[in-house]
């Protein structure tokens, strides 16, 4: 069931990468609509003949092209838009799902097409080959969307609108809120908000002016009601303090994963948001109210802004409707429950954001990219990478094990992993891979369900049985120069101190070397702000931000060693290395420092020893 909801994740968000940076232009058509049509607040004829061609070229070429983009850059956009041309003009419907089908199609076609130009390619002749084969291939897709995609697409899309009108017909479209309020605190919402209901609602909306279908998903009633119940009746302080700013948040900013974490700290009350929106789409429904655009983000700002002319108050009355219906069914069950640790279930909401994947059922195919992910993408990433390739490598030598920033995380990079509260931020740079989250980079039980299940899945699979050398020495990392610590950056034997003075330690000791200059410090203290710089192990890394590029002089590496250890949350750090990284010179230390951890004698004979010239010879 994980290993489903997971794909089906994985799915929402490629369709939510193509859609959200463009709901700009829904927005657009939405108020033309809404403005200068027959029916509209400022009916306007000339305006109006905006409408249809915004709708069935603009957006689905804007679609396409973020789709392509996502999966093959720039030219990927280039020939998903010329691809989906032809699924445009070969139905009489809208392509907003051709647009999510052509664009990464022709985006994967490109990309496989230039590697296999890039072994052949003549030097001089590459513009005049990319530029040609960008124009062949997209012709060629063109007329198979023509052909092929338009009139399929738009026949799915003939029985989706059936089916919601049989629905409709029935009185049964409100029973739909049972599979979508579970299905947007699993973060499925994506799959199926923009996957089905908003083309189903932008085709109803081009002829009947509105659509309920914008509603079903967006309706920020329910979470309201949950939201106000933990406001006036839960019994954990902390919790119900922290309930008002999420209502704000929420109804106001239309970002209803706030309230997700409510949800799931007392998974019963789930019931309240589904009978809450069952009741709301029922008065939708018996007063014929729709939106005329998309209600992005689900916000009553948003959804009043996108009501036609004269339904606004009904449709108000519709979303209060739902939220007094949920909070009346959360109130006794939020009112008797046990207290529950919001800080829990917010992490597994941040977990489930970051990508949806348990380390146990993350998965990579032959020759796949995994990414380690900090702040900088130069310490503690570089040392958990590091550590994971060379555990890894001989059962899975084609696997790619890298580190990069949490911002500039590889756009092929098929898992990431990440801390917990670096993960929004590195799921914003690789919207479809695969998220690990973890603790810490050394030690972290998630690191072994993932080496757990990549190996397994090799296993099964028959990879990494045949020519290991040479894959091996194919995918390994190319060496870096490499810059060893020398006897001056080695203290030993020092008196157990505070987290914060033994960062300053570091600081200064790079200082003393004229690695940095004293900006690099605050710098210091700012990324053990962010993400704390211990690794597991009893090791802690302090170094500076991704912002302190330029207060780096030169690399250089440190180590203070502390036999009683150091404080750093709820554990203790006996090695503090202290970093000052200009290229790449540090990591090939790294690297030995994450090789010695491999051998837990090695590892505790480091944290005590008096011999100088031992520990050098270990991290050269």
């Amino acid at each position: 069931m994980a290993d489903i909801r997971a794909k089906v994740s994985s799915f929402g968000k490629a369709l939510s990468g193509m859609v959200m940076p463009n709901i700009g232009a829904f927005i657009a058509w939405g108020f033309l609509t809404a403005l200068f049509i027959d029916t509209g607040w400022l009916p306007n004829a000339q305006l109006s003949e905006l409408v249809g061609p915004t709708l069935k070229f603009l957006i689905p070429v804007m679609i396409a092209g973020q789709g392509g983009q996502n999966v093959a850059g720039q030219r990927g956009r280039v020939i998903g838009s010329i691809a989906v041309m032809g699924a445009i003009i070969g139905s009489e419907y809208t392509m907003l799902m051709g647009a999510m089908l052509m664009g990464p199609l022709a985006g994967f076609i490109i990309k496989k097409w230039d590697e296999f130009a890039d072994t052949w390619k003549p030097a001089g002749l590459e513009m005049l080959i990319d530029n040609f084969s960008l124009g062949i291939l997209g012709m060629l897709l063109m007329i198979a969307g023509y052909y092929g995609v338009g009139p399929f697409m738009g026949a799915i899309l003939v029985v989706l609108q059936a089916g919601v009108e049989v629905l409709v017909n029935a009185r049964l479209l409100p029973l739909l809120a049972v599979f979508i309020e579970p299905a947007k605190v699993l973060f499925l919402n994506n799959a199926i908000g923009n996957g089905v209901f908003v083309p189903i609602a932008t085709e109803q909306a081009k002829t009947a002016g509105q659509s309920i279908m914008y509603m079903l998903e967006s309706n920020p009633g329910p979470g309201l009601g949950v939201l106000l119940a933990y406001c006036l009746f839960c019994k954990d302080v902390s919790t119900k303090q922290s309930a008002p700013g999420a209502v704000i948040i929420h109804f106001l900013g239309g970002i209803h994963e706030i309230y997700f974490p409510y949800v799931l700290m007392n998974p019963k009350v789930i019931i309240a948001p589904i009978v809450g929106n069952i009741v709301s789409i029922l008065i939708f429904t018996i007063f014929g109210l729709g939106l005329v655009g998309p209600a992005s983000p689900g916000s009553i700002i948003a959804f009043l802004a996108m009501a036609p002319q004269g339904k606004a108050i009904m449709i108000l009355l519709g979303v209060l409707a739902g939220a007094a219906v949920s909070f009346l069914i959360a109130s006794p069950i939020v009112r008797t429950a046990d207290v529950s640790d919001l800080a829990s279930a917010q992490a597994a909401v941040s977990s489930m954001k970051a990508g949806g994947t348990s380390a146990e059922n993350a998965s990579a195919g032959f020759g796949d990219k995994i990414i380690f992910a900090c702040d900088a993408g130069m310490g503690s990433s570089a040392m958990g990478a590091t550590r994971f390739r060379n555990r890894i490598k001989l059962d899975r030598p084609d696997l790619i094990v890298e580190h990069a920033s949490v911002d500039e995380v590889p756009a092929d990079a098929s898992i990431v992993v990440v801390q917990a509260n670096l993960a929004a931020r590195a799921q914003k740079s690789a919207p479809h891979a695969q998220f690990v989250v973890i603790n810490n980079f050394l030690s972290d039980p998630n690191l072994d369900k993932l080496y757990n299940s990549l190996v397994s899945a090799a296993a099964a699979a028959g990879v990494g049985e045949t020519d290991q050398d040479a894959l091996v020495q194919k995918i390994e990392t190319p060496t870096q120069p490499s810059i060893a610590i020398d006897r001056a950056g080695i203290k030993l034997g020092c008196p157990s101190v505070s987290k914060e003075e033994a960062i300053r330690a570091s600081g200064e000791l790079l200082m003393a070397h004229g690695a940095v200059d004293a900006s690099y410090i605050d710098a210091m203290f700012e990324r053990e702000r962010v993400q704390s710089v211990y690794m597991g192990m009893g090791v802690a890394i302090p170094h500076g931000t991704n912002e302190a590029k330029d207060s780096v002089k030169k690399t250089c590496v440190t180590l203070h060693q502390y036999p009683n250890g150091v404080d750093w949350g709820e554990e203790k750090a006996y090695l503090v290395f202290g970093i000052a990284g200009a290229g790449g010179e540090h990591l090939q230390v790294l690297a030995n420092v994450a090789r010695a951890l491999e051998d837990e004698e090695v590892v505790e004979r480091m944290r005590t020893t008096t011999d100088v010239d031992w520990l050098l010879q270990i991290l050269s």
